[in-house]
């Protein structure tokens, strides 16, 4: 398989890219920052899918911090849903049967009754962030592409996952960068925002798992979840990763760490992708969280 990912030096597209290689497929890589074309250049979009005729089209690339889309509304839109359109448009545009997976998020169903869970496919779209809103969009072009276009297209709406080389603007890596900067500083006190939120947990290395196997058998047009169908609390998460640190500490909870509005379960149904696919989560969370504190170890450790 010949594969172009876009946000190909982000968190996620380190990992796809190296699942994909370790796959026997054929990459090509593409990001802003290594001088690959902006999301809003549809002509260079057009050029680069053009020279690289690939099989499929991860896009991955996008605005992705929910934080910052409250105050960066208009660049999150242009980013997240304008940017999926061009990446849909310059791949139609040149005709063949270019395979598209969008990948989009579960923060697009929004704020539901405990009644709805665990999330299936059918959960109607109820965004509450500016960033949710702009991912529901960019969900509901790629449908378009296929009623309107019969485009190959595959919706991924992935639940929250999380591992090495994740960033500090998600909670997960934020708390374990904060565990292993509070070893070196011998610090007692760990900071924290929300603790009752709870997340459907995926380790980052399952995922892309998911997304190579939807791109050769996940059903055009149709959307699909990607996560693990259980859900677990922030302070659980918090306190398995204080287990691990290598002193003592207590939560503290920061107000300047909430969100304005925070979503208070999000569980995802994993039936679908399991049925289309085989695929299931292999990775504990456990072990996750213990590759992430190690992870932040060695980057602080570096930075010394």
């Amino acid at each position: 398989m010949k594969a172009l990912v876009t946000g190909a030096g982000g968190f996620v597209g380190n990992h796809l890219i190296r699942h994909l290689e370790e796959s026997g497929d054929d990459v090509i890589k593409t990001d802003i920052v290594s001088g690959g074309p902006d999301l809003n250049d549809l002509d260079g979009f057009t050029e680069l899918i053009y020279r690289a005729a690939p099989d499929v089209i991860f896009h991955l690339a996008g605005q992705a911090d929910v934080g910052r889309s409250w105050d960066y509304v208009a660049e999150t839109f242009k980013s997240n849903t304008e940017g999926t359109l061009n990446i849909l448009m310059a791949s139609r545009s040149l005709g063949g049967n270019t395979r598209v997976v969008t990948v989009t998020s579960a923060d697009i169903y929004g704020i539901v009754d405990s009644k709805e869970l665990p999330l299936d496919e059918n959960t109607p779209l109820r965004p509450v962030s500016p960033y949710s809103a702009s991912k529901a969009a960019a969900d509901l072009l790629a449908l378009q592409a296929y009623l309107g276009h019969d485009q190959e297209v595959i919706r991924v709406r992935a639940f929250n996952h999380l591992g090495p080389g994740q960033s500090e603007k998600f909670v997960c890596s934020a708390l374990a960068a904060r565990i292993a900067h509070n070893e070196i500083n011998g610090i007692t006190k760990l900071s924290i925002g929300n603790l009752t939120a709870r997340r459907d947990f995926t380790d980052v290395r399952d995922v892309v798992r998911a997304y190579r196997l939807l791109a050769l058998e996940g059903k055009a047009g149709e959307a699909y979840n990607v996560c693990s169908g259980l859900s677990t609390s922030i302070e659980e998460v918090a306190e398995r990763l204080l287990s691990l640190s290598k002193s003592p500490m207590e939560l503290v909870v920061d107000s300047s760490l909430l969100r304005p509005i925070d979503l208070p379960d999000l569980r995802g149904n994993p039936s679908k992708i399991r049925e289309d696919t085989g695929w299931s989560p292999e990775i504990p969370l456990d072990q996750t969280l213990s590759d992430l504190l190690e992870y932040w170890r060695l980057q602080l450790s570096l930075a010394e």
